[in-house]
């Protein structure tokens, strides 16, 4: 595995510009030295190959701050170098690059990046553009490379391409294979899954702002950002809650407050997920044949509904984590041909309801490139039809940010559609908040780099959100976060069937156990 420490000394000359360039303490890095008059309309040596190993200043850029801890090595991504941050003492450095005599408009900064973590901050920015900076952090990565993304809008023919660390002891990056080229980038879903709030309010659940003032669930989130709402629909559930009747009650709720509205569709009477698709009561014993129906009526009714009312869906997804298929054994994937047909009637009364929602296929293991392939090679080859592939992705259980850049992508190329978050989330503490144990409540499950506090939830969120973004040709639609109003409530537990069962996710809530709005709400207002 790489190890983030330096493997070669300084140069004479970075050791000798250390000593004469002795860095204040609490250097802000914010403001940048006079220009020179050498600017260029192209990033010059975005691949830090100029100069080779230990080249104190990279060629083509300048350098600002603790300019030691700024240099070029071998180890690049695409070529023999790339860029480090690191010193063995505390340390802000900015490495950068000015450029001039642009053409005024839309532009994307793309980069390769590494980040060990830890510092107090390590971020890529587009400045001095004629508008608001823009930047995007470093994700954690000790040992992959991530594709990270800054996009801005030039006005004054002019910007500077910024790389910044203001960080620790021994905290380090590396950034390689920049290009700045016309492009935009952003997120279209800044989403959550609120299934659980009407039962929580029914069972006295309060939220509140961040400064303490109790509200409107709903409008919390709508305030702090969010865009997009994802119901889960089950057909006939124990306690219910989360059936077409609080569907539709919900979706007035949402597009009240100007947002969109995800359906997922179960098809069950309780959780679906890739360990379990049973059939709802009703549909047992019914025939392939009749299931097809069956999949047909609930989900034109359903949408039907919420389109009488004004409601109408803007995203379904047929089927929850529908790794194996769904409603087993008839729609397994040990029989795709029927699993198919399920699939198609699903998407058929979507489309016969209203031709413009989007009809999603989610998987879980949001990481597992080769088994998403598998999935979605053998539904393309039997005609499934779909709009978009969404994906749950628990850094947690489902691999490295790496590993899920690398699917996201490879699934938006292989099969030319958008891809999405259909699930994320992380936790804010460990401790219990109800008598159930929580999913998630070791240090030692948690991902490295993003500790179980407030802010490790609002970085693994937004360094989330900025994989996704990164997708290429703008087919990264977005995140949905899971559950965001799950907090303890006691009769809201995990079995729709046993008021008594507890909750294992308040800690991953998006609000704290002061029912307060927590910080990785600041999620939502990514770009």
């Amino acid at each position: 595995m790489f190890h983030p420490r330096r493997t070669r000394a300084h140069t004479r000359t970075a050791v000798l510009r250390a000593l004469l360039l002795p860095l204040a303490a609490g250097l802000s890095l914010t403001a940048l030295p006079a220009q020179t008059a050498t600017a260029a309309s192209t990033l010059t040596n975005g691949g830090f190959e100029a100069g080779g190993s230990g080249a104190a200043t990279p060629a083509g850029w300048s350098e600002h701050g603790s300019t030691a801890a700024s240099y070029s090595e071998s180890g690049g991504r695409g070529g023999g170098h790339r860029l480090s941050h690191w010193s063995s003492s505390a340390y802000q450095v900015e490495t950068y690059q000015y450029l001039s005599g642009l053409t005024n408009g839309d532009y994307r900064l793309t980069a390769w990046v590494r980040s060990g973590g830890g510092q107090n901050a390590a971020h890529l920015a587009l400045k001095n553009c004629g508008g608001p900076e823009q930047r995007t952090d470093l994700p954690v990565s000790a040992s992959d490379w991530i594709r990270i993304v800054v996009p801005v809008r030039v006005t004054n023919n002019q910007c500077t391409i910024s790389v910044n660390s203001d960080a620790d002891a021994g905290n380090w990056i590396n950034v390689d294979d920049l290009t700045f080229a016309p492009g935009t980038s952003g997120l279209a879903v800044k989403g959550a899954d609120i299934s659980s709030l009407p039962k929580s309010e029914a069972m006295g659940g309060v939220y509140r702002t961040a400064s303490g003032r109790a509200g409107d669930g709903v409008a919390i989130l709508r305030s702090a950002g969010m865009n997009y709402a994802r119901l889960k629909v089950w057909v006939n559930p124990a306690d219910g809650y989360n059936n077409k009747a609080r569907v539709l009650a919900m979706a007035q709720r949402v597009k009240a407050q100007g947002m969109k509205l995800l359906v997922d569709f179960h098809y069950s009477d309780t959780w679906a997920d890739p360990g379990k698709q049973n059939k709802p009561d009703a549909w047992a014993g019914h025939s392939y044949g009749r299931l097809r129906t069956d999949v047909y009526q609930h989900t034109y009714d359903v949408l039907n509904a919420l389109k009488a009312q004004g409601t109408t869906a803007d995203m379904v997804q047929v089927g929850n984590e529908i790794n194996g298929g769904m409603l087993w054994n008839e729609g397994s994937t040990g029989n795709w041909t029927q699993l198919a047909g399920l699939l198609n009637s699903g998407y058929d009364a979507v489309k016969a309801v209203a031709p413009s929602t989007t009809v999603a296929l989610h998987l879980a293991e949001g990481g597992d490139l080769d088994g998403t392939r598998w999935w979605f090679d053998n539904a393309v080859s039997r005609g499934v039809k779909f709009d978009a592939i969404g994906l749950s992705y628990y850094g947690y259980w489902h691999g490295t940010l790496h590993d899920v850049q690398t699917t996201l992508d490879d699934a938006a190329s292989r099969y030319g559609k958008p891809v999405f978050l259909a699930e994320t989330a992380y936790p804010f503490r460990l401790d219990s908040e109800d008598g159930l144990e929580n999913i998630i409540d070791l240090t030692g499950e948690l991902v490295p780099g993003y500790p179980a506090t407030t802010a490790g939830q609002t970085r693994w969120m937004n360094d989330v959100a900025s994989i996704v973004e990164a997708v290429p040709n703008g087919r990264g639609l977005g995140i949905f976060y899971w559950e965001a109003t799950w907090t303890a409530r006691t009769g809201n537990g995990w079995d729709p069937a046993d008021p008594a069962s507890g909750n294992g996710w308040e800690n991953q809530a998006l609000f704290g156990y002061d029912d307060r709005a927590l910080p990785a709400m600041s999620w939502f207002g990514h770009r």
